[in-house]
């Protein structure tokens, strides 16, 4: 829309004082539209008793949520589609890869989500039946890349601190990139277990891409900061802007003590367009600086996993980590905030990371 209307205009709609325009405005838009509607959504999931299924083997703190909505990363979703028609260029490869994650795991966490509610129970659906069509919508978005995307991007992704050295993966890059799309979006699934604790990190880490996407678009700007270029990866900026402004609307009603929690709809779509925007970037091991939160998290259920197995000891009072921290006593507020605080000072880190020509 906003496209059409800078082409009557005579406007140019890809220099770079529009992005930052285009982009300010989808961060408004997408926190106002949530605002807006996440109340009625939170009143309409209520009067169907769209409740959050607590785990009987969890916190016994945790039961005291157990009448709160779940599934808001439904109007998550609906804002960041609303603002990325207003205001993104729909002809560009990089905004439908990641449209195309958004849907497809915010649909698979929809499936979860209804089948725990219908259910009454916290498994949804199984395993190995998740994994599998996440694996199926990540892979299609590999192979797009690679067949629609070879002439616009190379296969080639970048070591933070050390930009002289570019790997060129090919053929690779595909079962590497699948790891980062789909462990993303688990490890945003498995930390979103505290009010907000998932939801702010998400926000700081679209923040984070939204600069780097602005400067690798442009080749002046990549030249100075010594980021790879890549021709028309500038419109991610506005995605990005969209998933934190949307973000900060959910964040409004998922703040302690939450009016409403994400699901799986919300965490495995977020983490999932989050780790294809690092992919498209090929700023994969920059995603692990900057989304430290999500990667101690789930190290964490992997060390407790392994270490039962083979010491039937666990090394957690409880997994994921932010769980131990709960049954030693530690107030979830100051757990959250905590953090929060680490996930802000990665994602400086990883811009830091970023050095000056």
């Amino acid at each position: 829309m906003f496209f059409l209307i800078n082409q009557h205009l005579n406007y140019d709609y890809h220099s770079l004082t529009c992005i930052i325009i285009r982009s300010i405005l989808s961060l408004l838009t997408s926190f106002f539209f949530n605002i807006y509607i996440g109340k009625f959504f939170i009143n309409c999931f209520k009067k169907l008793k769209i409740y959050q299924i607590i785990r009987k083997n969890g916190p016994k703190t945790h039961f005291l949520k157990k009448n709160t909505p779940t599934m808001g990363g439904l109007f998550v979703i609906i804002s960041i589609l609303t603002s990325i028609i207003l205001y993104s260029d729909l002809s560009n490869f990089y905004i439908w890869s990641v449209i195309s994650v958004l849907i497809g795991y915010g649909l698979i966490g929809f499936i979860d989500d209804y089948k725990k509610i219908k259910c009454n129970n916290s498994k949804g659906i199984p395993l190995k039946w998740k994994y599998f069509w996440l694996s199926i919508v990540s892979l299609i978005f590999e192979y797009s890349i690679y067949i629609y995307g070879q002439n616009i991007t190379p296969h080639q992704f970048i070591i933070p601190f050390f930009h002289k050295i570019v790997l060129h993966i090919n053929y690779f890059n595909i079962f590497l990139s699948y790891f980062v799309v789909v462990g993303t979006s688990n490890a945003v699934n498995l930390t979103d277990g505290l009010d907000g604790l998932a939801i702010f990190p998400l926000i700081l880490l679209a923040c984070g891409f939204a600069f780097i996407s602005l400067l690798t678009g442009y080749s002046d700007y990549s030249d100075i900061f010594n980021i790879f270029y890549i021709r028309n990866s500038s419109e991610l900026t506005i995605l990005c802007a969209s998933i934190a402004g949307s973000g900060l609307g959910f964040l409004w009603f998922n703040t302690y003590p939450s009016q409403i929690f994400m699901g799986d709809v919300g965490s495995l779509s977020l983490g999932g367009s989050l780790g294809a925007i690092a992919v498209l970037l090929h700023q994969e091991f920059l995603l692990i600086i900057m989304g430290i939160v999500f990667i101690i998290e789930t190290i964490s259920v992997i060390l407790q996993i392994i270490s039962f197995k083979i010491r039937k000891k666990r090394i957690f009072l409880m997994a994921p980590i932010h769980h131990h921290y709960e049954i030693k006593g530690l107030p979830e507020p100051i757990i959250i905030i905590r953090f929060w605080i680490i996930s802000f000072l990665s994602v400086l880190i990883g811009i830091a990371s970023i050095k000056v020509h």
